[in-house]
């Protein structure tokens, strides 16, 4: 390598001998480690039986020998282990409060996977990987100055270095599995299937897949200004792409003094996207900036001041969005989740707009990014431990609203509880259900035994009280059934039903007849909210269920023949074209109804129609 080149990117040097056979090594010995895992999970033996065990181990054996692989050639022996001993440490205990956290969690009734009590929640994974790819940038970087805080040009260096390097490894593990599956199929053509058949086994794909992944640390490893070029040409690619955000955000701002704010709240999605716009910003600046001494296009300089400006009135209406949500219907984990979020974009929008407004290139853009990563550290820190659980904080919240009565007891969401709380949402359910008093306890222990028979979190939550509001019952002073009331319409496995029977405030009439005169009567339900009838004849069978038997030949059911129907006008008739018999076997015929409507077509009755 030039002399001036390696002044340049100091943090380039020759990798000591060994070094790839020690990150080949290490990736088939983790590759090993994730198969023996993976077989203890399949055949649920240990450690997969104790999942405050298994799931600290799974994330060691998936984050550590990356580390490893990386830092080897970069951190002294000493360096290493202890950097990759911290991180196993913090990792494990990660891990073990998460799994504390899901340990009795309900499964949906769809999820028939034996894994899931023993895998780490997708949030943990998520943002481990974001936490410790800053984490191992800044300590590569500190360890390549001999600093605790490096110089942000080492900062800038190594963390887009790293970054493209996984971006490469995902690429090249991606092609691996391509031409292994092409090759298979080449086989196949011989009618040879051995290799198909091999590289569907878990004893072969875990551990090639880990082997390729650190032959491809390697490789970019060893191939520094390919990646930087690549680089390069990624961040001047982004970097043009600033003066378009920048026009369309500021448009975005002036114009809503003409279209109000109310329209923004009405989408409830104002605060996410606000916060995409943020993190935009962001990425699109360091693109721009680099690392402060690069050359930029005049065009994408004066983008850049207005764009660090423009993220304080973006962050401070995203946080204006959340305190709305959460003055209406408390905590959320969402939206604790958003908060710590906004607490991050607040910090790069503060320094980001103090830099605009000094002389020159954005002078303090760097020690904003690099306070800025300390502070991401700490918030993740924060919400995957009991500081800032994002499940206690709003199991908390939501509680206190009940207790002082910002919601009632009908209203209140006791399915958050037992689906997104974790254990602090599962045990405040048990409290509410042992020790509920007043005039709203019966209630809510009904409304919690309704939750208790839910079978996963979106499933629709049954309300009695609420169906028999839904439903208006003809003739009049006549009653649904109490086995129809109980009835969990939510959980029928039938499509089409009404509105009325799984959505609060969906109305529909419910007409008591006897269509089969066997002397009990069906229930017919004529939807509101179409004006092509929605509608469902329900009856029960001998063991009390009951269920869809037919609905009416689609119509335009208009107020006149509705409001006839309500006062009793109706009654069954027998079939036009009798069912057929063959071999013993009821065979149906289908009538080829004429849909025209039966209404009246008098103009009045024609918007009678269009209402209904």
């Amino acid at each position: 390598m030039h002399p001036s080149a390696a002044a340049e990117y100091p943090y380039e040097q020759a990798q000591p001998s060994g070094v790839a056979a020690a990150r080949i090594g290490i990736g088939l010995l983790q590759g090993l480690v994730l198969y023996l895992l993976y077989q203890a999970g399949e055949s649920q033996a240990w450690p997969a039986t104790r999942p405050l065990l298994f799931v600290p181990l799974l994330l060691v054996a998936a984050l550590v020998p990356v580390i490893l692989i990386s830092g080897l050639g970069q951190l002294t022996r000493r360096q290493l282990l202890l950097w990759a001993g911290t991180a196993a440490a913090l990792a494990a205990l990660l891990g073990v409060y998460d799994a504390w956290d899901q340990f009795g969690a309900p499964l949906p009734f769809f999820q028939k996977d034996k894994w899931r009590p023993t895998m780490p929640s997708e949030e943990l994974c998520g943002f481990m990987i974001a936490g410790f790819f800053i984490a191992h940038a800044l300590v590569l970087s500190g360890a390549q100055d001999r600093r605790r805080i490096a110089s942000y040009t080492t900062y800038f260096e190594l963390a887009w270095k790293l970054g493209v390097q996984l971006a490469f490894c995902g690429l090249f593990v991606g092609v691996t599995w391509l031409v292994l599956h092409l090759g298979a199929a080449l086989f196949m053509l011989v009618k040879l299937g051995f290799l198909r058949e091999t590289i569907q086994k878990p004893w072969f794909a875990i551990p090639a897949t880990a082997f390729a992944f650190s032959c491809a640390m390697h490789l970019t490893d060893m191939r520094p200004a390919i990646v930087r070029g690549i680089r390069n040409l990624l961040l001047v690619l982004l970097s043009w792409i600033l003066p378009v955000l920048t026009l369309l955000v500021a448009g975005f701002l002036c114009s809503l003094p003409f279209t109000g704010l109310d329209t923004l709240w009405a989408t409830k999605s104002a605060g996410a996207v606000l916060l995409g716009a943020a993190a935009a910003f962001v990425i699109l600046i360091n693109a721009a900036w680099q690392n402060g001494a690069a050359p930029v296009a005049r065009p994408v300089a004066l983008a850049a001041r207005i764009a660090s400006l423009l993220l304080v009135p973006v962050v401070l209406l995203a946080i204006y969005a959340l305190a709305l949500r959460v003055q209406d219907h408390g905590w959320s984990n969402d939206r604790v989740i958003a908060a710590a979020c906004m607490l991050v974009a607040s910090c790069y929008a503060g320094g980001y707009a103090a830099a605009s407004l000094r002389k020159g290139w954005l002078p303090s853009l760097a020690g904003v990014n690099i306070a800025a990563a300390f502070v991401v550290l700490a918030v993740l820190l924060a919400l995957f431990s009991p500081l800032a659980d994002p499940g206690r904080l709003s199991v908390s919240d939501q509680l206190a609203r009940l207790r002082d009565g910002k919601v009632t007891a009908a209203d209140f969401d006791l399915a958050y509880l037992r689906f997104q709380g974790g254990r602090y949402g599962r045990e405040a359910l048990d409290r509410l259900e042992t020790q509920a008093a007043g005039p709203d306890a019966a209630l809510l222990r009904s409304r919690i035994a309704a939750v208790r028979a839910m079978r996963g979190p979106y499933d629709k939550l049954h309300d009695p009280v609420r169906l028999a509001s839904n439903v208006r019952v003809w003739p009049e002073g006549t009653r649904l059934p109490p086995s129809f009331l109980a009835t969990e319409w939510a959980r029928m496995d039938k499509v089409d039903l009404p509105d009325c029977l799984e959505h609060p405030g969906a109305g529909c009439d419910a007409f008591l007849i006897d269509f089969d005169n066997d002397g009990r009567t069906e229930v017919l339900l004529l939807g509101d909210n179409d004006k092509w009838t929605q509608s469902a004849v329900l009856g029960e069978t001998a063991g009390g269920k009951w269920r869809k038997l037919a609905r009416l030949a689609p119509m335009a059911m208009c107020a006149p023949l509705r409001q006839a129907m309500r006062e009793g006008k109706v009654r069954p008739l027998p079939p036009r074209l009798s069912d057929l018999e063959v071999a013993g076997q009821r065979v149906a015929v289908a009538a080829d109804e004429d849909r025209e409507s039966a209404c009246p077509s008098t103009p009045a009755a024609q918007q009678d129609a269009a209402r209904q």
